[in-house]
């Protein structure tokens, strides 16, 4: 694990977290996904991409810089600055007394879908625990958060929000959560051709068939931190569920 910044206080100089849901590290999901984004958001170091199929290698490069910036992850509370008053101490002992009485969520299986123009792993059927896992995050965790400003507002905004995602935007500082909440893990950037998108999404479906047919264990909160806007997160902190 790596070492925390600890005691960074709130507002946009301390960058910003995430509150994600990340494969067990060694995991075979968690391999072939830091190897097809070409990075492994835990450690920092790139990876080899392995080939797949109707994906060219620099097409493959730019299809995953969006996801490889962020890293591999399924969102649970999107990221956010610390609130004026709070610290980064403060928002990873609080992670990791939310996740001690919390139990294990066993996410169905996974498949490759279409989620507009980009693709993303996506369970094959609901799962409403998770669902109210990543309200709960959204919900206790917003004191740490420092509301948007005007400009990230706007970019929200411009994306063509619902009249029900705007509320949850101004609200919860993120349009897609509580009812409009879908867990998704992404893997590409948009793809704008639809012949494209199927090929692409026939590869990857054969890149991540060993790990499609089993369920997907939560068993614990990640927390990614970025220390500023160009530098790529990095997963900094796990807090396992303690029952």
């Amino acid at each position: 694990m790596l070492s925390t910044p600890g005691g960074q206080a709130g507002g946009q100089a301390g960058g910003r977290y995430a509150i994600y849901h990340a494969p067990l590290p060694g995991s075979a999901l968690d391999d072939r996904a830091a190897a097809w984004l070409g990075r492994d958001a835990e450690t920092g170091t790139a990876r080899a991409r392995p080939d797949v199929p109707g994906v060219a290698a620099a097409r493959a490069e730019a299809l995953t810089e969006s996801p490889r910036f962020y890293g591999f992850h399924g969102t649970l509370k999107a990221p956010f600055a610390l609130a004026a008053g709070t610290t980064a101490d403060d928002l990873l002992a609080a992670v990791d007394g939310f996740a001690a009485d919390r139990a294990a969520v066993s996410l169905p299986p996974l498949r490759v879908a279409g989620l507009g123009p980009f693709l993303a792993l996506v369970p094959t059927a609901p799962c409403p625990a998770l669902d109210e896992l990543a309200a709960a995050c959204v919900q206790t965790f917003d004191p740490f958060r420092a509301p948007p400003d005007a400009a990230e507002l706007a970019r929200r905004r411009a994306a063509g929000l619902t009249a029900a995602q705007t509320i949850l935007l101004e609200r919860w500082g993120y349009p897609y959560v509580m009812d409009a909440f879908r867990f998704h893990m992404t893997l590409t950037g948009p793809i704008a051709d639809a012949d494209e998108r199927g090929v692409v999404a026939e590869g990857l479906s054969g890149l991540f068939a060993p790990v499609l047919g089993a369920p997907e264990p939560v068993t614990g909160l990640c927390v990614f931190h970025q220390p500023d806007r160009t530098t790529p997160f990095r997963l900094i902190h796990r807090a396992p569920f303690g029952r």
